[in-house]
Formats: C-alpha cells, sequence, structure tokens
C-alpha cells in the first residue's frame, strides 16, 4: 500500500455511482484527515439546512495519513451532519473494521457517501476501490450482519439505524465497536445502506514506520495511562466516578451509586471469558458472555445502564449493553432515555410502567425504541417510544418534562456529574457535537484540584484540549495511545511520511523536535475547532446553545449542590474570550482571518462583529 493517502472514494447511492478523486494538497495540509477533513468536506458540499436524513446529507468514513501504522488500536471517524443536534458530528469505531478499512482504501482517505438507495445496498471496499451491492440482511441485528461476511469485516446499521433512531450507532465486528454518539446510524439507515464491508488486511507497517509504532507502543504501556487500560480498559471509569464523587446515578437525582462494586471492574474481571486483543501489550476489553452471546462492556455501560437506571447487577447491565450492541443504539443516550422515562412516569409525565432497577423493563423499553413501536407490557402513552427514538429533548417537546434529564445540543449527557467539578459543564457546554466527555476530560483533574481553582485556569485546559484532539483525531490515532505518547500532536509522525502539515512549516529537512511543527499543528488543530463552530453556526447554533442544562442548575440528592447559572456564564465567557469570539459564541472575522479560513467561510455563515469585551460584561 503506498504510504501517501491522496485520494477518496465517492458513492453516490441515488445514482449508483462510485468514483475517486484527489483531494486537493492544501486541505491536506491544513485538515490533515479524519475529523479534520470530514469537517472541510461537510462545510464545503452541504447547504444550510440540510436535512441530517436525505439524500443530500454526507456520510463520510475517513482514516488519517499513518491509520494502520500508529501504535494502539486503529480507528476510523464517522463524520456526518446529526440528526440528534443538527450539527456537526465526528464519531468513532475502532476494532478489526477500522484496521481493515485502512488496508482496503488504499490510497484514499476515506469514503464520502451522498444518496439514498432505492433498495437496501452495502459498499464492497477492496483494493482501493468501492462497489455497490445489494443487502438481504435488512432487519438483522449487528451480529447477524457481521457473521455474513466471515472473510471481512464489517461496519453496519441495526435495526434502530434502519428506524432512524437519531441516536443510532454504526456497529462494527458485530457490535463490539461503536461509532456511537449522535446518530450516523440513522444516517446511514436513511441512505438504505446496510453495510460497508473491508475485504482487505490490516496495511503492512513498512519498517522505518515500524521502528518508530514499536518504540511508542513499549512507552504506552509503561505509561500509567496504559498500565489503567491494562488493567481494567474504560470499565473501570465507574468505580472511578464514584469513588471521586462525579457518579450521576438514578436519572441524575443522585450523585454516587451504592451499588457500584457489583458493576465496576471487579465484577467485570471475575465474569469474563478473556479480553479482546489477548496477547497485546494493553489488551482490549473484557469479553463476557451473556444469554444472547458474547458482549465487550465499555466504561459507558455500567455509567449510564447501570448506575444511571439505579440496576446493580453486572450481568444485567452487561445484558443491557448486549441489546443496544445489537440493535445499533447509543449506550449513553439510550440510558438516558430510560431514565427520563422512569422519572416522566413519576412526575405523571407519562405512562410507562418501569422503574429504576427494573432491567427487564429497560429491555423492553430500548428495543421498542429502536423499533419505533409502543413496548408491549409497559402500559406506556401511545407514541412514547416513537418520541424517545428522537432523543430525550424530543420527548420532553412532545409530552412535557424538560427539566427531568440534562442535554446540551440535544445530546444526553456522559455520567460524569459536572455540579462536582464545574469544568465538566465547560467542557459539555462548549463541545462541537453536544455533551461529550472525550473532547476534554476535566474529569481527569478537577476533583483533584479543590474549590480553588480559577476560572482562567478552567478555561485553559478545555481550550488546549479541544484543540490538540482535533489533531489527534485527524489523525484518527487511538485516544489513549495519542493522549500518552502523542504530545508532540503527531509531528515525528507526520514528518516521517513528508506530510505537508508539518513539512509546509518547518521544511522536510528539519529535525525531529522542531518547535514549528508543533505550533503548526497546534494551530491546526484550533483551525478544525473553529471550522466546527462556523460549521455550526451556519446552522444557527449561538450562545444558547452552550447554556447549562437546567436539570444541573439544582442539588443533587446528598450529592453537590447546583451550578450558579450567573457564575456559569461568566465562565463561558472568560472561554469566548480565549477563543476571540463574540459574546453571542460566534467566531469573529479576526479570528477567521487568523486561521487561514476566511476563503472557506461562506456568506451564510453568520460572524461574530467584535470580540467579546469582558470588563463591559463584567460591569
Amino acid at each position: 500500500m503506498s504510504r501517501s493517502r491522496t485520494h477518496v472514494l465517492r458513492v453516490d447511492l441515488s445514482a449508483g455511482e462510485t468514483v475517486r478523486e484527489r483531494v486537493q494538497r492544501e486541505w491536506r495540509r491544513d485538515y490533515v484527515g479524519g475529523k479534520g477533513l470530514g469537517a472541510r468536506y461537510l462545510y464545503e458540499e452541504l447547504s444550510p439546512g440540510t436535512d441530517p436524513t436525505g439524500p443530500e446529507n454526507l456520510l463520510a468514513f475517513l482514516v488519517g495519513p499513518l491509520s494502520g501504522y500508529l501504535p494502539g488500536e486503529t480507528r476510523y471517524a464517522a463524520v456526518t451532519k446529526s440528526p440528534l443536534t443538527g450539527g456537526f458530528l465526528d464519531s468513532y469505531g475502532g476494532g478489526a473494521f477500522a484496521a481493515r478499512l485502512a488496508g482496503s482504501l488504499g490510497d484514499c482517505l476515506g469514503l464520502l457517501v451522498t444518496g439514498a438507495a432505492d433498495r437496501p445496498v452495502r459498499i464492497e471496499l477492496e483494493g482501493g476501490r468501492a462497489r455497490i451491492a445489494d443487502a438481504n440482511a435488512w432487519g438483522a441485528d449487528t451480529a447477524e450482519t457481521a457473521a455474513a461476511f466471515p472473510d471481512a469485516a464489517v461496519a453496519c446499521v441495526g435495526p434502530a439505524g434502519e428506524h432512524e433512531a437519531a441516536y443510532a450507532t454504526i456497529a462494527s465486528d458485530g457490535g463490539d465497536h461503536h461509532a456511537g454518539r449522535g446518530g450516523a446510524g440513522a444516517v446511514m439507515g436513511s441512505k438504505r445502506l446496510k453495510a460497508v464491508v473491508a475485504r482487505d488486511s490490516a496495511p503492512a507497517v513498512p519498517d522505518d514506520l515500524a521502528a518508530l509504532r514499536d518504540r511508542d507502543a513499549a512507552a504506552y504501556a509503561r505509561d500509567g495511562t496504559g498500565e489503567w487500560q491494562a488493567a481494567g480498559e474504560t470499565i473501570e471509569t465507574v468505580d472511578y466516578a464514584n469513588e471521586v464523587g462525579l457518579l450521576a446515578a438514578e436519572g441524575w437525582t443522585a450523585t454516587g451509586f451504592a451499588g457500584t462494586d457489583d458493576i465496576g471492574v471487579e465484577a467485570a474481571t471475575a465474569r469474563a471469558t478473556g479480553r479482546e486483543r489477548e496477547r497485546d501489550r494493553v489488551p482490549g476489553g473484557f469479553r463476557i458472555d451473556t444469554p444472547d452471546g458474547e458482549v465487550v462492556p465499555r466504561g459507558a455501560a455500567p455509567i449510564s445502564l447501570g448506575a444511571g437506571l439505579g440496576i446493580d447487577d453486572f450481568d444485567r447491565v452487561a445484558e443491557l449493553c448486549g441489546v443496544c450492541d445489537r440493535l445499533g443504539l447509543d449506550v449513553i443516550d439510550a440510558g438516558n432515555a430510560a431514565a427520563w422515562t422512569i422519572r416522566a412516569d413519576e412526575a405523571d409525565v407519562v405512562d410507562c410502567s418501569v422503574e429504576f432497577g427494573d432491567a427487564a423493563g429497560v429491555r423492553q423499553l430500548l428495543e421498542a425504541v429502536a423499533a419505533r413501536t409502543d413496548p408491549a407490557g409497559l402500559d406506556a402513552t401511545p407514541g412514547l417510544a416513537d418520541a424517545l427514538a428522537d432523543g430525550v429533548d424530543a420527548a420532553a417537546a412532545r409530552f412535557g418534562g424538560e427539566a427531568l434529564a440534562p442535554t446540551v445540543k440535544s445530546m444526553a449527557l456522559p455520567g460524569f456529574d459536572p455540579r462536582a467539578a464545574v469544568g465538566i459543564a465547560l467542557a459539555y457546554a462548549t463541545s462541537d457535537r453536544g455533551a461529550c466527555h472525550r473532547r476534554s476530560r476535566p474529569q481527569d483533574r478537577e476533583p483533584f484540584a479543590g474549590d480553588g481553582r480559577e476560572s482562567t485556569d478552567r478555561v485553559r485546559t478545555v481550550i488546549g484540549e479541544q484543540n490538540a484532539r482535533s489533531v489527534l483525531w485527524s489523525l484518527v490515532v487511538d485516544d489513549f495511545v495519542g493522549e500518552a505518547v502523542g504530545t508532540d500532536l503527531g509531528a515525528e509522525w507526520l514528518a516521517a511520511i513528508d506530510h505537508p502539515a508539518v513539512t509546509a512549516a518547518a521544511g522536510s529537512d528539519a529535525e525531529d523536535g522542531d518547535p514549528a511543527r508543533v505550533d503548526a499543528l497546534a494551530t491546526t488543530g484550533e483551525r478544525i475547532w473553529t471550522l466546527t463552530r462556523l460549521f455550526n453556526a451556519r446552522e444557527g447554533f449561538d450562545r444558547t446553545d452552550d447554556a447549562l442544562p437546567a436539570p444541573l442548575r439544582t442539588g443533587a440528592e446528598d450529592g453537590p449542590s447546583g451550578i450558579d447559572p450567573e457564575a456559569f456564564d461568566r465562565l463561558l465567557d472568560r472561554y469566548y474570550a480565549a477563543r476571540g469570539w463574540g459574546p453571542n459564541g460566534r467566531p469573529t472575522a479576526a479570528s477567521v482571518e487568523r486561521l487561514g479560513l476566511a476563503g472557506v467561510v461562506d456568506d451564510a455563515t453568520p460572524l461574530s462583529d467584535r470580540p467579546i469585551d469582558l470588563h463591559s460584561r463584567n460591569g
């Protein structure tokens, strides 16, 4: 396989056509791949107001220039306009599919899918080419769909994607991995695209890059994050969140869960039949047998489907995770939808005979949500499951109960409670895709900083991590490995393949560690983050979409008090000021010019006249 990825594959499902096209060198320089390149294509090709589940929406499966070579698990980015939020969406999946996608794309950085087929289809990738074939598995779950291709790797939608549930996932490896948040699976289902099949093996790693890979893989295995992941993978986050006082429980009514020990890492270790990658220095998730088949639960499962629903039985949590995996439902939004339903029933907003701790009832509800049918046996308000399939905000808009579950940009919050660490609230509120615990991670540090942490420190941390991860997710590096060993934002790796993102800044003969390369990549991260903000602004997003969710303004039972909305507004002002944006949360012409986006932004995108003036705002 070529070391240089310079093309993309385009598939128009309406016309039944596939073509290859070269990616502009300037785009590869300024946006690299993955998230950045996806944001550039999305901004360029979508008109404001494009229906996320209409044929005009773009769904991109993207890798980076070094995918298949980097240490850790190979990952891919699914980039589209979200049916859940109506804004920019990037979601990531790993496993065998991502590795074989990198091999099957050849010299291409991704697959761009537009249009909609008139029948269920799949796209086959092999040797840097794409072809469209009929899919005979419409109605099958994600495990059944993958099992039909034993000689290939598959990314597919389950019933939730087929029915265009707004938080449907794109599942790979039979449901072991998901491009989970924001509803990329609904976009895929709306295109009648059941699966993408990658037939080639993962790319062979050239000798010089293999040496880099071995060095960084060994360094990561010795790093504290690598040791943590090897010991407990992300399943341990429920134990951590509970220990430091961040774990939201029982529909955000409490912080802390008495049953954590029964659903955390010790319970997973006791029930596991093995790990995903047994022979790796850093093995993957725990393999758990359930009556419905094997499941590999991640940290979001015990947090959202366990503590969040008052379920203290690991076996039941694993089974619910398996239900979501096979249906193709994001476990975070699914758990929040079930929790909202329980609370809404308690408040006489809707009827549904499911309670906290009722795993069987939750299963019935989620199966009904994925199918958009009324759940049998739960005495539910007609149309409840159909409304829940469009998200908590959609259900609240239809029935009431707006203050029962927190969301940002209509995306439900992960279970790290910002009331215990306000920096988390800032990270959630300003995230480009809606509530996300990965764009910035104050939950890793703020619980240990005490109440004296300055607002400027919180803002600096959130912005720095948002920018850095925009670069790392454009490389599409393994999340944890990238954070631990990618302290130069991947500059050394990009220099090894003479990538224009670094050679344009320092030249191809610059020595490793040249600060100009790192500075250029830091600017690239800020450019990408600003471009996604511009995309959202063009869709009508502004400061109101960064607002503190109402449920976080009140305290949790036996937990932290609510966040002061005025204090949060002041923190948001500082964030906008640090980014050079206006008081409405939109970039200014000056910030756009500084980042080389003046020739990109169109007349339909509103900009702020001037940056926010903190002195006048604070009186």
